[in-house]
């Protein structure tokens, strides 16, 4: 009984080594399985998200559920798009977005440049665009923009414009928005009035895209922009520093034809 005992211990011994390495063999390839049927799943609603003539020219694969993007589209702002759609589906770990920009490097740094200088300075006529100051700068393609901007609207609106842009491969977005306290809008106010009331000044708000530039932050007064002369930088400095509650004014107005200078 007992050698017959050891018999049967070790065909079930047998058994378990065979059925086990068979169940464990099994498990990665099943495994295998479910995740590429997860990528292609994926792979399927990314494709959904991202149909539309904007993202004809995009395409999608997904592996251990991380999404490549690549392709062309027409602007930085269509690239950003995809990205956001890409990361609405379910289950996805992370996109890599390698789509290009049409026309890169067609249009020189300085080209772009100059062309989203001249787009911001009409940006939001009749709200304010005097009292934004946002500057520009491009290298390689990437646009930076600084400066100030009268509320988180003006702010967007700017990146939007440049994200829109042809040729643009990047928007950074360093632009401070100006607080929207009561003090502050105030002091905009009739910093705004003692600035454009005087008589030798007002010329200045004729074109809109050539104000001289008002941004106040707690109560100190920033002064940007262009002036024919000497005499207008000054005036306007003298002009600001008299409005009630202003605690300083730093006038960095430039004068036309002249290297700028900060006071």
């Amino acid at each position: 009984m007992k050698k017959a005992s050891f018999y049967v211990a070790l065909v079930v011994a047998a058994a378990v080594l065979v059925f086990g390495s068979a169940l464990f063999v099994g498990m990665p390839a099943a495994q295998a399985q479910a995740s590429a049927a997860q990528d292609n799943n994926i792979r399927a609603e990314v494709t959904n998200h991202l149909k539309g003539s904007s993202f004809k020219s995009v395409q999608v694969s997904v592996k251990n559920g991380v999404v490549d993007l690549e392709g062309s589209v027409k602007d930085y702002a269509t690239k950003e798009e995809a990205d956001k759609r890409a990361h609405r589906a379910k289950n996805v770990v992370a996109v890599r977005n390698e789509i290009k920009i049409e026309g890169a490097g067609e249009i020189s740094d300085r080209q772009l440049q100059d062309n989203l200088v001249k787009k911001l300075q009409y940006d939001r006529v009749g709200y304010g665009n005097a009292f934004n100051a946002i500057s520009v700068n491009v290298q390689n393609g990437v646009v930076t923009l600084g400066g100030h901007a009268l509320g988180p609207v003006a702010a967007d609106s700017a990146v939007a414009l440049a994200s829109t842009t042809r040729g643009v491969q990047d928007v950074i977005n360093n632009i401070q928005v100006d607080p929207l306290s009561p003090m502050d809008n105030r002091i905009r106010t009739a910093v705004y009035r003692a600035v454009y009331g005087f008589p030798s000044l007002n010329k200045y708000a004729i074109d809109p895209a050539q104000p001289i530039r008002i941004t106040v932050q707690n109560g100190h007064v920033l002064l940007n922009g262009t002036v024919l002369n000497e005499a207008d930088k000054n005036t306007a400095g003298i002009r600001a520093n008299s409005v009630s509650g202003v605690f300083s004014v730093t006038n960095d107005l430039q004068v036309a034809n002249k290297p700028s200078e900060k006071k």
